[in-house]
């Protein structure tokens, strides 16, 4: 039962993208605040151990674990999550039990758009094929545009209402390039400017949307982009405080936005990276 020491105890927070990287860091940070733990993930066999660990460690807290390993960007699938979850939070009448969502998928393609051989290119990156019109769509649909349809699914559910929390991650690359980082930077704008629109549909609600903009993070998304090794050397050279960002930073502040307290932050893209943005 939540208290106003423990506001969040007993509530529950929905991870899209649950089982490693931030959405693990998230998972477990709220998880030692009250809260229960519906988590979605996407792991094959040889990561699935992972995903049981986490379920494991939010149990060990004391809160309930609910995990499902499928597609979040699929529409079914999505349908069937939200079922589940009004069933098993107990939604009924007015109450509203998911109180935090967290948006953090990374799945996505990592091509240049131009590959001819005579351009000169900065940045990491071999050329290869370019990036085709299916792989452009894709990550735009997993990475910004199932932002939109979850929220719907919440909404019009009723599991989300008053003091409800949004919390989109994206990146420096909504605003900056990279090689092959063009179709995700894409995504990344229209991630955040998802969450500007679901700011101002939401408020009258009483539902707050904002997007994290994480500083470099050494996270197995971020290995998967070719040159991440020159971003992670660049980002501790460049940050004020000379390392990385790291998950459970980024999972601690994300905690303190989801206290009934914070209710008039919205429609920000917060910067959790000790001032590694602001460093030319």
């Amino acid at each position: 039962m939540a208290t106003d020491e423990r506001p969040l105890e007993g509530e529950w927070a929905l991870i899209l993208g649950a089982s490693s990287g931030f959405g693990e860091a998230v998972a477990l940070e709220l998880a030692g605040l009250g809260m229960n733990i519906a988590g979605v993930h996407l792991d094959r066999k040889s990561t699935l151990p992972n995903a049981e660990r986490i379920q494991g460690d939010i149990r060990a807290l004391g809160r309930e674990a609910v995990f499902f390993n499928v597609n979040a960007a699929d529409a079914e699938k999505r349908r069937e999550v939200i079922d589940e979850i009004r069933t098993t939070c107990g939604a009924s009448g007015d109450r509203r039990p998911v109180r935090v969502l967290l948006h953090s998928l990374a799945f996505g393609t990592l091509k240049r758009f131009i590959t001819d051989p005579g351009l000169k290119t900065s940045g990491a990156g071999t050329p290869g094929d370019a990036v085709s019109q299916s792989q452009v769509e894709m990550t735009l649909d997993v990475m910004a545009n199932s932002l939109v349809y979850w929220v719907q699914a919440l909404v019009a559910g009723k599991l989300m209402g008053r003091g409800g929390r949004i919390f989109a991650m994206t990146s420096a690359g909504g605003a900056r390039v990279w090689a092959t980082y063009g179709a995700v930077s894409a995504a990344k704008a229209a991630l955040e400017s998802h969450v500007r629109q679901l700011t101002l549909e939401l408020a009258p609600l009483g539902v707050t949307a904002n997007s994290i903009m994480a500083g470099v993070t050494d996270t197995p998304a971020l290995r998967k982009i070719p040159g991440a090794a020159d971003m992670i050397t660049l980002a501790q050279r460049k940050n004020p405080s000379g390392r990385l960002t790291t998950p459970k930073d980024v999972a601690e502040v994300i905690g303190l936005l989801s206290h009934p307290k914070a209710q008039w932050l919205t429609g920000n893209v917060l910067a959790v990276d000790g001032g590694e943005f602001v460093v030319d």
